[in-house]
């Protein structure tokens, strides 16, 4: 399977698109820029989903479900809102198709013209935020914690399976407050919670921070992120979280009565992940073999491969001892497969299963019976030790405990080794160039500066790190007074 493989350092894009597809995650489809999740990365996905789902629960949030589409004229009433989406949005003109008069197929029907176009969500702030207009009129409606789980569409131009299609799934948080700093204590919480799930379920160190007039979210007032970094030393944006102010409010007429009866407009936040995280995960973790799954989120933790020979008695021994162990493996909740396909032989197997990035291979032979023991293979190390069978359950469960570990540990080794302090512009340059990684450098504040150094570097300032350490300084570019250091990356 690996011969097949492209090598991260022959090319870094080309081994990327080779592990979602031979891995069996997903694959283009023949509608331009949108992709087929498969069933073993839509279960990945479910993991997540699931995981995250409680996780917004358990800090008081609710699902709803919102209208696809959205009547083009709630888009102009945030202006910055329209400016950051109005070039990827996908136009709904006609309601009708009709046979074609020569026989060709079907048309679309000018008869059936809409009065209104309609816009198929980029985002769901607007039609969201319409609708709350009718939930609220007084502080006692408030506050409103909902969560969305949809699909949205944005039309990309350049289009990379998991990291930028036209269409991909997502979660989004619309919440409603009476006062700026719940508002603000709400976009902060999800951001913790985003940098949680990452960090301990996709063992991905991320560093949260806020990001720069340039580079939030189209009518935030701040846009909270977290950001990780991949193992070809770009950034990639996990997850944000924005502090919407009244701006939306103000745009759909939303008011409450306070407890003084005064009328006040509503505070608001938005908060999302994606089908990127996936992307994350694989460019993150995986090596020229395949797949490298953590354990907490992966579709499968454990595979049992029996190698059988010609003795039918020895065949039915290892299969009922195979079978008990999946039964003793699900009653500790480890997501198990015991394949007995006859078809395939077990080296395919392993290498298959190695390539989707099954964490623990478990082989079980006869020799292995008369010894009480089987061969236990991890893969993030690719290394494999032969263990009893009287223990085998209780080994498993540690052994995907550690390996959770050791992936998170080896990230965050990674990463700590790419963030590269830098105080001159030549330095700032051969780093990007030559190490990758983080760049933390000072910056005067600009956004022309910013633009500036985004034209000749290709390089965008990803964050500004909370509780960012103050410091005198001058700017990598342009030499003026700055106070502290940014992080600067290439990025997806």
């Amino acid at each position: 399977m690996a011969d097949n493989l492209t090598s991260r350092k022959q090319d870094y894009s080309q081994w990327y698109n080779d592990l979602v597809l031979k891995g069996g995650l997903a694959e283009h489809s023949d509608v331009r820029g949108c992709m087929v999740i498969k069933p073993y990365g839509y279960a990945l996905w479910e993991n997540m989903r699931d995981v995250l789902d409680k996780m917004f629960k358990d800090t008081g949030h609710q699902n709803a479900y919102f209208p696809l589409f959205i009547p083009k004229s709630y888009l102009s009433k945030e202006a910055s809102h329209v400016e950051g989406f109005a070039k990827e949005c996908a136009v709904v003109t006609h309601y009708r198709l009709k046979n074609a008069p020569d026989g060709s197929g079907v048309i679309v029907d000018p008869d059936a013209k809409l009065e209104e176009e309609l816009i198929v969500r980029p985002t769901s702030e607007t039609i969201i935020w319409s609708t709350y207009k009718g939930w609220v009129q007084s502080y006692r409606d408030l506050p409103i914690l909902v969560n969305q789980w949809a699909n949205v569409v944005r039309w990309e131009m350049r289009t990379r399976l998991f990291l930028r299609t036209a269409e991909f799934l997502w979660q989004e948080g619309h919440t409603a407050h009476a006062t700026k700093e719940e508002a603000i204590a709400e976009t902060v919480q999800m951001l913790d919670v985003y940098a949680t799930f990452v960090e301990e379920y996709m063992a991905l160190p991320v560093i949260k921070g806020v990001k720069t007039a340039n580079e939030r979210f189209a009518g935030a007032e701040d846009t909270y992120c977290i950001e990780a970094l991949m193992q070809d030393g770009k950034a990639l944006q996990a997850g944000t979280s924005h502090f919407l102010g009244q701006n939306f409010a103000k745009a759909f007429d939303v008011k409450f009565a306070d407890k003084n009866n005064n009328i006040e407009y509503v505070w608001a936040t938005s908060w999302g992940v994606s089908t990127r995280l996936i992307g994350a995960l694989i460019m993150a973790h995986s090596d020229d073999e395949g797949l490298v799954m953590p354990p907490r989120i992966a579709p499968l933790q454990v595979v049992i491969v029996p190698i059988y020979n010609k003795d039918a008695d020895a065949r039915q021994k290892i299969d009922d001892k195979a079978n008990a162990l999946v039964k003793e493996l699900r009653a500790q909740g480890i997501r198990v497969k015991y394949d007995n396909d006859d078809t395939t032989r077990p080296g395919w197997k392993f290498a298959e299963y190695e390539l989707r990035g099954v964490p623990v291979r478990i082989a079980l032979g006869a020799r292995d019976l008369e010894n009480n023991v089987a061969e236990v293979a991890r893969r993030d190390e690719k290394t494999k030790a032969s263990v009893s069978l009287d223990g085998l359950t209780a080994h498993v469960d540690n052994l995907l405990q550690e390996i959770q570990s050791n992936m998170y540990n080896k990230a965050l080794a990674f990463r700590n080794e790419h963030i590269t302090k830098v105080d001159n512009w030549d330095d700032f340059v051969k780093t990007l160039d030559e190490k990758t990684g983080f760049v933390a450098a000072h910056w005067d504040g600009t956004a022309e500066t910013e633009d500036k150094i985004k034209d000749l570097t290709k390089a965008t300032i990803r964050c500004i790190p909370l509780n960012n350490e103050q410091e005198a300084g001058v700017c990598v570019l342009t030499g003026k007074p700055s106070t502290q250091h940014v992080l600067f990356a290439r990025a997806y």
